[in-house]
């Protein structure tokens, strides 16, 4: 039996794979159990942030494999107080609570933004103001509050209390911004919903809105987060820093790690047994994640990010077949005239490069640490695909 074949037998059927068995990676190619090389324009959707195995990660991670593999978070670990205090440092929050993935750490913005204001004012006031066409996760309290209806469906009943906001219509805002209202939860660039970014009125507005009925502001940075945008978080293109943020794919470089950082208001909220995770903050996940800060954060690499954002964007301009071009840093939607996103990515898969589709764009997040001389090579492939 195949690997494809035993794959399947076993494992329940909750994604569309790609046939592609991938077995190994190194830099920013990968290669198949056949030897196949491929570039990867995909980055694990954005969570392989410094590439395949990166020599320093890898040997961050090996050690701390060797060292300690895992302690119940009844104990302190100085891996997690470490990453703990550059990862704040870098972000200019309080303190942070590590979980495993984007949705958990979703969970945990919803908590304490809740609790918060039931310890200030009491019951009745707990609704949580998302936008339409947003995407925070596929827990059942983050899919109620993830604002598309092709995710609401089999698993009613949904959890109560979500409330969702076209986008960048602050008339609508403003009408659905009564006093049951704890937070407003925001993706400045909204991945699966078709890599579509905020406009400034409308993020002006709701800071504005929210400081006036002190009403919390949680930006879901899961996927902009961590220099994917050129910034190590997306809010500073903006001008602004979210009483709660939450981060994953990218933090850890290819390890589950989730993370909700908290301003100094809320940093206090969660106490002793209102929230937890058997595997949160992991010693090897931490290690991981301070092995991408330390290189997220050295001199100029976000500006490099930024660099080969532009690159990119100015290769595929000069194709016909693309009519526009979203996004920010290296996290970018390719809308066509004519072509299928899924059928284009099928045959970059084909020729030997990984893209990634939301909506109707082709949808590039390429590692971080990606090279000129490898996004030459993989931009030839998909605009030779697009110009057919």
């Amino acid at each position: 039996m195949n690997t494809i074949d035993k794959f399947n037998s076993h494992v329940m059927q909750s994604y569309g794979r790609y046939p592609l068995v991938m077995e190994k990676g190194s830099g920013r190619r990968c290669k198949d159990e056949n030897g196949t090389e491929y570039i990867d324009f995909g980055s694990g959707i954005g969570t392989n942030s410094l590439g395949y195995c990166d020599e320093k990660w890898a040997d961050a991670v090996c050690t701390q494999v060797r060292t300690l593999q895992h302690s119940s978070n009844y104990y302190y670990t100085k891996v997690q107080a470490d990453f703990a205090e550059k990862l704040c440092g870098i972000s200019g929050y309080k303190s942070v609570f590590f979980c495993n993935s984007g949705a958990e750490a979703n969970e945990c913005a919803i908590k304490v933004a809740r609790k918060y204001s039931f310890d200030k004012y009491g019951k009745g006031r707990h609704t949580i103001i998302t936008l339409v066409n947003s995407f925070h996760g596929r827990t059942i309290a983050t899919l109620s509050a993830t604002g598309q209806d092709v995710f609401h469906n089999y698993f009613f009943p949904f959890v109560e209390g979500f409330v969702n906001v076209t986008a960048n219509d602050i008339a609508d805002l403003k009408a659905k911004l009564d006093d049951t209202v704890c937070a407003v939860m925001l993706e400045y660039v909204q991945g699966e919903g078709g890599v579509n970014v905020l406009g400034q009125e409308f993020v002006d507005a709701v800071y504005e809105l929210c400081a006036q009925k002190d009403i919390l502001v949680i930006a879901d940075e899961v996927q902009t987060g961590v220099g994917r945008t050129g910034k190590f978080l997306a809010g500073e293109h903006f001008g602004k820093k979210a009483d709660i943020t939450t981060l994953a794919k990218g933090i850890a470089g290819g390890l589950p790690m989730g993370a909700c950082l908290v301003n100094e208001k809320c940093s206090g909220v969660l106490t002793a047994g209102t929230h937890g995770s058997t595997f949160g903050g992991n010693p090897i996940a931490c290690a991981g994640g301070l092995a991408v800060l330390d290189r997220v954060g050295g001199d100029g690499f976000l500006e490099e990010v930024t660099k080969k954002s532009e690159f990119i964007k100015s290769e595929l301009g000069k194709c016909g077949e693309v009519e526009s071009i979203t996004g920010l840093g290296l996290m970018i939607g390719v809308k066509l005239k004519s072509k299928d996103a899924h059928d284009v990515a099928q045959k970059a898969l084909d020729r030997g490069l990984l893209v990634l589709t939301a909506k109707e764009k082709v949808r590039l997040l390429p590692p971080l640490t990606i090279s000129y001389d490898e996004l030459k090579d993989g931009l030839k492939i998909l605009i030779e695909i697009l110009e057919e």
